[in-house]
């Protein structure tokens, strides 16, 4: 009978479990119809009731009823909010890896759907039991498939749904940051990723619309991480770009990086710098294309980095940039690397010097980043770097190297000092600063000191004014709106200590012989920023004595060039012109206009519109009414109140020991210099000779004779007066023997100078017979007062 009952009650649908009836209910007789809302709503509340009575098995076999079930389950789903959730919800995803497990592409887009309304859910308590590695792979693996749409939804979901679980198993560990930051980037280069057949790979809907989803998935998951997930989420797009040679298109990577530095939070950013830099320093020996395209990165990223926000190690980025510099010019001279790839000589030194200029330009990015303070340190630093003695001996290319080298970090600190402001000169450039910026000057290459002016400019201008000085005589220079301020007492100090040292250079920087056009422009420029940013009376003052001794200079100085005596007389005369307008005294602008005047009708080569307009052969003695007179002048301003006595006195540099250390010799120099020694020493001096390529430049109207005469005064005089080093400097192999000589009387001496003992406070020592000694200075006691 009891058997016969449930068997009764199993056939008629009224004795069913209710769960059971309800479940069926929603359930049409034709699939098309669609879901039953009307019994829905009824399903809906009783699983909200008592969720744990739903049946978990509502899959089927026939496609029409498992999306009718899916429906189902998804608006069960947003409507369950109980702390039971969790054990609807593992049968929900058991329903959804199944669907995704299928092979056809209808049902794992429908399991996708499913999971992203999931994924939106903001569950009340956290479950540990729950496990989303199946989904992050598949969902992975999607996005490089036809629906790879559907694969990108999905792992944002995943992200939305396990980032903020501290339950759940870490997200950014790298087995699963190796899979979803690979396929999203995948995604975001389909435009160039073409397929099999060589058409680019299409998904459901437009390809911006991939892109774009794409995207946002990228920056979701990265605006997520914290402090420590910098690291593993920044790893694997370094790799996905090395995997795929995606540095040297440059366009993709930085585009994904500057995702990257917008995405994360700001105060991060640096770490993705280090990463960089590191992957940098991990390719310092592949091609210079891919080496060049991680340095593009960097520069687009540090841009976007927030000021001041490199990190504590500053002087590390610029270290590690500084060092693919040099890197970069050794193997421009030396060959290449390892890592470099075919293609001739002469592309593999473009694509090297490609670099070498991405690298300066990163330099100056950063800078810009920086306050002034740390802007300041890093010109400490890289001039540190830039070597100011050529001590190597041996091959040739070892000097053309050094002169690289100087030129690049002499271009990487211009970048540094682009933009540079500060209202205290003196400590924004302080001695060991400025002293070695200033000894490149009297450097004989043309390069460098162009370089060193062009620093000089940019660190003075404080007021955006160097690019309204042209070396020109203009009859009014307010035409230029120059942007004055008042000297400030820390002008005035800076002025005190540096100026006379300035005006010396810029002086010495005159006599060069292969200084050209953009040289005396340059030094134009100086001079007037120096009047408008840091002059006062006395400034002035010296600023007018140091034109009078250029024009001298170009009188006196017959061994330079017709070119160089004839721009140095234009530099002096548009910068009086200049001067005597900023002062403002009628007499000297009269004085002065005239003087260019006569000038303007018999020689006009004197004035700068007449002397780069022609190349000039020779020039006739200037004398008389076309010079600027000294006396004049100090008459003129000594009437407004300016110093007389001292603009009559004639400015003479003074030759400081500094200015001969500074004095670098080109290489063809110093072999030039090793002949006239051994010209003594041994008769093969010819076989010498001949063997050398030696240049040697001669001056119009000057016999070789003389030459001959005035060069070998010049290799005596610099024996005898030169620092050890700078002998050092232009000995080659063949008088290493002599050189280490010298080398081992001279410490020898300086020794004995420095450790002879002075008088012992004891007295002498022993039984007093024989000459007394005294006690050697390492033997003494000092009393602690005199020991600091």
């Amino acid at each position: 009978m009891y058997i016969h009952l449930l068997s009764v009650c199993g056939c008629c649908g009224a004795l069913r479990p209710r769960y059971k009836r309800l479940v069926d209910n929603i359930f049409p007789e034709d699939p098309e119809d669609g879901l039953v809302k009307a019994n829905m709503e009824k399903l809906t509340f009783y699983a909200l009731s008592a969720p744990e009575k739903l049946s978990r098995d509502v899959a089927r076999h026939r496609y029409g009823y498992v999306c009718i079930a899916m429906e189902a389950l998804d608006q069960l789903l947003m409507a369950c909010h109980c702390q039971s959730i969790n054990l609807f919800v593992e049968s929900f995803l058991t329903m959804v890896r199944k669907l995704l497990e299928a092979d056809k592409p209808n049902l794992q887009i429908l399991g996708t759907n499913s999971f992203v309304k999931f994924a939106n859910i903001e569950e009340d308590t956290a479950s540990y039991h729950r496990s989303y590695d199946f989904f992050i792979s598949r969902f992975s693996e999607m996005c490089h498939s036809r629906i790879r749409m559907a694969g990108i939804r999905g792992l944002q979901g995943v992200v939305r749904k396990t980032v903020n679980d501290e339950l759940q198993a870490n997200i950014w560990d790298p087995q699963h940051m190796d899979k979803i930051v690979p396929s999203l980037l995948f995604n975001l280069q389909q435009d160039q990723i073409p397929d099999s057949s060589g058409s680019p790979v299409c998904a459901e809907g437009d390809k911006d619309g991939t892109v774009d989803l794409t995207e946002r998935c990228l920056r979701e998951l990265l605006g997520r991480a914290v402090y420590g997930n910098i690291k593993n989420a920044v790893k694997p797009v370094l790799m996905h770009l090395d995997n795929h040679s995606l540095w040297e298109g440059k366009s993709f990577a930085v585009r994904c990086f500057k995702i990257i530095m917008y995405s994360i939070q700001s105060q991060h950013s640096h770490l993705v710098i280090q990463q960089l830099l590191g992957h940098l320093d991990a390719n310092s020996k592949s091609s210079a294309t891919v080496r060049g395209g991680i340095v593009e990165v960097i520069s687009e990223a540090a841009v976007i980095e927030a000021s001041g926000s490199i990190g504590p190690t500053v002087l590390e980025v610029f270290n590690t940039l500084l060092k693919q510099l040099r890197l970069s010019v050794d193997y421009e001279l030396g060959g290449g690397c390892s890592g470099s790839g075919g293609g001739g000589g002469l592309l593999r030194v473009q694509e090297e010097r490609q670099l070498q200029e991405s690298v300066i330009r990163t330099v100056g990015s950063f800078a810009g980043t920086l306050p002034t303070y740390q802007r300041s340190e890093v010109m400490l630093f890289i001039m540190g770097k830039i070597p100011r003695f050529l001590i190597w001996f041996g091959l040739c290319f070892r000097f053309e190297g050094s002169r690289m080298i100087q030129i690049m970090l002499l271009k990487s600190l211009l970048q540094v000092t682009v933009g540079f402001q500060t209202t205290n000169m003196l400590t924004a450039l302080p001695s060991s600063f400025l002293d070695p910026l200033l000894s490149f000057t009297l450097m004989e290459d043309a390069e460098i000191r162009l370089l060193v002016l062009e620093i000089l400019i940019s660190l003075i201008d404080r007021h955006e004014n160097q690019l309204k000085f042209s070396l020109r005589v203009l009859t009014d220079i307010s035409v230029l709106k120059l942007k004055m301020d008042k000297c400030s007492r820390q002008d005035n100090l800076f002025m005190k200590k540096h100026s006379q040292r300035l005006y010396r250079h810029v002086y010495l920087a005159c006599r060069e012989e292969n200084s050209e056009q953009q040289h005396f422009q340059s030094l134009f420029t100086l001079l007037g920023l120096i009047c408008v940013e840091l002059a006062n009376e006395e400034v002035v003052v010296d600023l007018i004595r140091l034109a009078l001794a250029l024009q001298d200079l170009a009188v006196t100085e017959e061994a330079l060039p017709v070119f160089n005596r004839c721009a140095v007389h234009a530099l002096s005369a548009a910068y009086l012109n200049l001067i005597s307008q900023l002062t403002t005294v009628p007499t000297f602008c009269q004085h002065v206009h005239e003087v260019i005047e006569l000038r303007q009708k018999e020689f006009p080569f004197l004035l700068p519109e007449g002397v780069f307009a022609e190349k000039l052969e020779k020039v006739e003695k200037v004398e008389g009414e076309f010079l600027f007179s000294q006396s004049k002048i100090a008459e003129t301003l000594g009437g407004s109140g300016y110093n007389s006595d001292r603009l009559v006195t004639p400015y003479i540099p003074q030759i400081t020991e500094e200015d001969r250390l500074s004095k670098r010799k080109s290489i063809v120099d110093t072999i030039s210099l090793q002949l006239d020694v051994e010209s003594r020493l041994s008769p093969e001096k010819e076989q010498v000779r001949n063997c050398v390529c030696v240049c040697v430049c001669l001056t119009d109207g000057v016999c070789v004779e003389e030459q001959e005469r005035e060069r070998r005064r010049l290799v005596v005089e610099r024996f005898q007066t030169a620092p050890f080093e700078e002998i050092a400097a232009h000995c080659g192999a063949r008088g290493m023997h002599n050189l280490f000589l010298s080398f081992s009387l001279s410490l020898s001496l300086s020794l004995s100078l420095t450790l002879r003992p002075p008088p012992s406070p004891s007295g002498s020592i022993g039984n007093g017979s024989g000459p007394s000694r005294s006690v050697p200075v390492y033997d003494m006691k000092f009393p602690d007062l005199c020991v600091y």
